[in-house]
């Protein structure tokens, strides 16, 4: 938890820094306008569908004859569709840091904070287009497959984190770590610290639920997943060179 706490405390200091707020603000940006477009062209079918699929539901099996069900049934789409609206803006923010940005932010503070570290080079561009977009499927999937459970009142504020928290690790610890780790490394780092991975990812996805400071998390996720794996790449070379002497 240390280790995890001083990483967000660096990346609180590196995203203040001009270029950062930069790299903060037009993922956002971009993300907010393509879903825009997307909420006006489609959210009336979205919300019709959901309403067919609350109704078709087993949520919607248990209330029939209800009438007060049917009545809110089309109201609850559309809170849905609202409320979709945001973590879907989050998504798509931090799919676009880990692929395009990523890079520029791996550069600046590895420049600043980590210069004596060597780049090995194991990521690619394309490995990094590869596990992006795998994690945005597979987050999806875990989304429509959880959403029964987004209307019980014990699992809905739970079950967003933990979708968050495994999205933030699968597309940010490979985009931190392909710089300056072999192939070689990068596994045994995600297999080492898998259980922290996910555990940063939870933590920064908790602070995406506050209102405004929540949109410019992604950023602040990269940056914090950039100094985690990098301080423990160097902790992992230390260990090695040490046990090799």
């Amino acid at each position: 938890m240390t280790e995890m706490t001083r990483a967000l405390g660096r990346a609180l200091a590196s995203a203040f820094q001009p270029k950062m707020l930069l790299l903060a603000i037009w993922p956002v940006a971009v993300a907010l306008l393509l879903w825009t477009i997307l909420a006006l062209l489609f959210g009336a079918r979205v919300a019709s569908w959901l309403q067919r699929y609350l109704t078709d539901s087993p949520l919607g099996g248990l209330t029939s004859g209800w009438s007060l069900f049917d009545m809110i049934a089309p109201v609850l789409s559309w809170v849905v569709v609202i409320v979709l609206f945001v973590p879907l803006v989050l998504a798509t923010a931090t799919l676009i840091i880990g692929i395009i940005s990523m890079p520029a932010m791996v550069e600046h503070v590895a420049r600043r904070d980590y210069p004596q570290l060597e780049r090995k080079h194991g990521g690619t561009f394309v490995g990094s287009l590869w596990n992006g977009v795998t994690a945005l499927v597979i987050f999806v999937i875990l989304s429509v497959l959880s959403l029964p459970l987004w209307f019980v009142p014990l699992f809905w504020p739970i079950i967003p984190v933990l979708l968050f928290g495994y999205l933030n690790q699968r597309v940010f610890r490979y985009d931190a770590a392909s710089e300056h780790a072999s192939v070689e490394e990068r596994r045994r780092l995600f297999g080492r610290y898998g259980a922290s991975f996910y555990a940063l990812g939870v933590l920064l996805a908790l602070a995406a639920q506050v209102p405004v400071i929540g949109m410019f998390v992604p950023v602040l996720a990269g940056l914090t997943f950039i100094h985690y794996c990098l301080d423990r790449l160097d902790e992992l070379r230390r260990a090695q060179t040490v046990a090799t002497a």
